[in-house]
């Protein structure tokens, strides 16, 4: 049996009593320290004013630097956040005295732990970010080549960098990633390589080939004299000599050297046809060899249309030749044949 007990009156205005009495001390003592807490705000704005005085001061001293426009940025947010967080603790002490830095310290340390492992991925992006603007691998303009990524770099910041590609579509890549593979910036340098293939028949002079190929070159307007253009043999495939001219340009820029690609690759052609050289389609040649005659298998004599240069070379066979020497052959073994049967019968 349970017997539920009421609180008697003055219980209950004893509990009153006591809520009151803490409240009354809880707006003594903020009354206490409202002029610590006025204090507390003047200098907490004090600290945010100068910090974005500093960020302010960074930014204009390094936007004179093209180089060095998105380290002042991030540098400039950093000593912002820096002179800000040193406000806040300033303003934490004015308002609680007892408030110590040991504690802070510790505080910072457990809590540091905690946030490096759930923040770890952030955390790395942010120093290769730091590390990418302090290096300068690239910068913004430049035209990059990340893995199947290639674009213009619109924006370096601390967590990602962000390309633009030659279509039109914007690509952020995480800094920890380009920071730790291989970049191919290619407008490093004010000047820049283009080469190309070119395909002539094996029965062209090559040397009168690579003349014309040069002279096209040269010609082309843009192309630098120096460092000079060059071509040389680089392959003997299946149905072509390829010989490779190589050229440079300023400026390095993909539409330029898509401009300069389109002018040689022109003038090249037009020149090469206007002097009568080939320039062969894939073709395939078939030889069809006598495998009674003498010379199979005589690699010293046998050819498959190379030139024969000052060596005795057999001359080749047609297909309707090897019929007409088989048909005759076959002829003549049947007349033997023929013979044999009647000299047989003749003696019977």
């Amino acid at each position: 049996m349970i017997i539920a007990q009421v609180p008697s009156a003055s219980d209950t205005k004893a509990e009153i009593t006591s809520a009151w009495d803490r409240v009354q001390l809880l707006i003594d003592n903020s009354i206490a320290r409202l002029p610590s807490i006025v204090l507390a705000i003047i200098v907490f704005t004090i600290f945010f004013f100068i910090a974005r005085s500093v960020k302010e001061i960074i930014k204009r001293f390094t936007r004179r630097r093209h180089n060095a426009r998105s380290l002042g940025m991030v540098l400039g947010r950093l000593a912002q956040g820096t002179i800000i967080l040193v406000g806040s603790f300033v303003a934490l002490t004015i308002i609680i005295p007892s408030f110590e830095v040991g504690d802070l310290v510790q505080l910072l340390g457990i809590s540091g732990v905690a946030v490096g492992f759930a923040f770890r991925d952030i955390l790395q992006n942010f120093l290769a970010g730091i590390l990418i603007l302090l290096t300068e691998p690239f910068q913004i303009n430049d035209q990059i080549v990340f893995k199947n990524f290639e674009g213009t770099v619109e924006n370096i910041e601390t967590r990602a960098t962000t390309i633009r590609t030659y279509d039109g579509r914007r690509i952020v890549i995480p800094n920890a990633e380009l920071f730790t593979n291989s970049v191919t910036v290619n407008t490093a340098f004010e000047h820049r390589r283009i080469e190309y293939d070119f395909g002539i028949g094996y029965g062209d002079d090559i040397d009168f080939a690579k003349q014309l190929i040069l002279e096209a070159i040269t010609e082309t307007e843009g192309v630098l004299r120096e460092p000079a253009p060059d071509v040389l043999v680089v392959d003997l495939a299946d149905f072509t000599v390829n010989i490779r001219g190589r050229w440079w340009v300023s400026p390095p820029r993909r539409a330029d050297t898509l401009d300069f690609r389109d002018r040689v690759l022109t003038n090249v052609k037009n020149k090469l046809t206007a002097n009568g050289v080939d320039l062969p389609f894939p073709t395939q040649q078939i030889l069809f060899h006598d495998q009674t005659e003498e010379t199979d298998g005589n690699r010293n004599r046998q050819r498959e249309g190379w030139p024969s240069g000052s060596k005795e070379v057999p001359q080749s066979l047609s297909i309707g030749g090897s019929l007409n020497r088989l048909i005759k052959s076959q002829i003549l073994k049947d007349g033997k044949d023929n013979n044999s049967k009647n000299s047989i019968i003749d003696k019977q």
